[in-house]
């Protein structure tokens, strides 16, 4: 799929609360400037909770369109629905995305049978790779070590997007599955140790205000330069942990209008910060001394 920092990246909106294709365009300019090594678009980050079946198909095809090869787009897909997932699996194939991120079914709270036959299904409906996504904070469905080695063996399931904050599982999983599926950390914060247990990377938050820095902690590490990647990870730390001070994407992007990036507000119901956060957010990244 890729190794290195993907950056899931944000929906931009205006203020009539509609996608902001222009900023949209600039924002995947910025990434790919930055060595961004893959974009994601509609992830969890990228507001696909409140993004319409049509919307996303239009962020999907313009994203293809306007990355033009130059580096790989990976579609978020995933949905509590196993036909609405195929459905956009499908469409984001023929869209021309290089693989797909199918997050957990939420809500349902399916047990570990379902969740097998949700993946295998769409596996089978679509020849692309597939990373699957665990989130069990979010969607209170955890894939347990048991299904997920089930799941290994089928061809185009090549990667996981771990998000559990639970190193204890992961590195069960970097143990049973070593060499079969690629772990890519879900939290900046533990992009490190995840790189030291054989992942191949992360997908980013962080990287939508320093694309450059998660790309170069990744690369610093695979070059074999620990030092340089643990400086990189214990400088961002604060600004990793801030971005999770409230809901995300509330604080990215939050933090992006700090930076004049201009992507809007969430759409509801998330809502903006309380100004206590938004003083300790903003105080980082001066600290920091980030600019765009």
């Amino acid at each position: 799929m890729f190794k290195g920092s993907g950056v899931a990246i944000v929906t931009p909106f205006d203020k009539n609360n509609n996608i902001d294709y222009d900023t949209y365009k600039k924002l995947i300019e910025f990434q790919i400037k930055n060595h961004t090594d893959a974009i994601i678009v509609c992830g969890t980050t990228g507001e696909s909770a409140t993004l319409n079946t049509d919307e996303k198909k239009e962020l999907i095809k313009f994203t293809v369109k306007s990355v033009k090869g130059r580096l790989p787009v990976i579609a978020g897909t995933g949905s509590n629905n196993t036909d609405t997932a195929i459905e956009l699996s499908k469409f984001a194939k023929k869209a021309g995305v290089n693989g797909l991120l199918l997050v957990t079914p939420y809500y349902n709270k399916c047990n570990q049978e379902g969740l097998y036959f949700h993946y295998k299904k769409i596996a089978e409906s679509v020849d692309l790779p597939i990373i699957l996504y665990n989130v069990p904070s979010r969607t209170g469905v955890n894939i347990e070590l048991e299904t997920l080695i089930k799941l290994a063996k089928i061809d185009n399931i090549v990667g996981i997007k771990e998000a559990s904050g639970n190193i204890s599982q992961i590195l069960k999983i970097a143990y049973s599955l070593e060499n079969k599926l690629q772990i890519y950390s879900g939290n900046d914060d533990q992009t490190l140790p995840i790189l030291a247990l054989g992942g191949s990377g992360v997908l980013s938050v962080a990287a939508n205000i320093i694309p450059k820095q998660i790309h170069d902690l990744c690369y610093s590490f695979f070059d074999g330069n620990i030092e340089l990647a643990k400086k990189i990870q214990y400088k961002y730390l604060e600004l990793m942990n801030n971005l999770f001070i409230d809901v995300n994407p509330i604080p990215i992007k939050e933090a992006m209008n700090m930076l004049n990036l201009n992507v809007g507000n969430c759409r509801l119901p998330l809502y903006s910060m309380p100004l206590d956060k938004k003083e300790k957010l903003n105080k980082t990244i001066k600290n920091l001394n980030l600019k765009i």
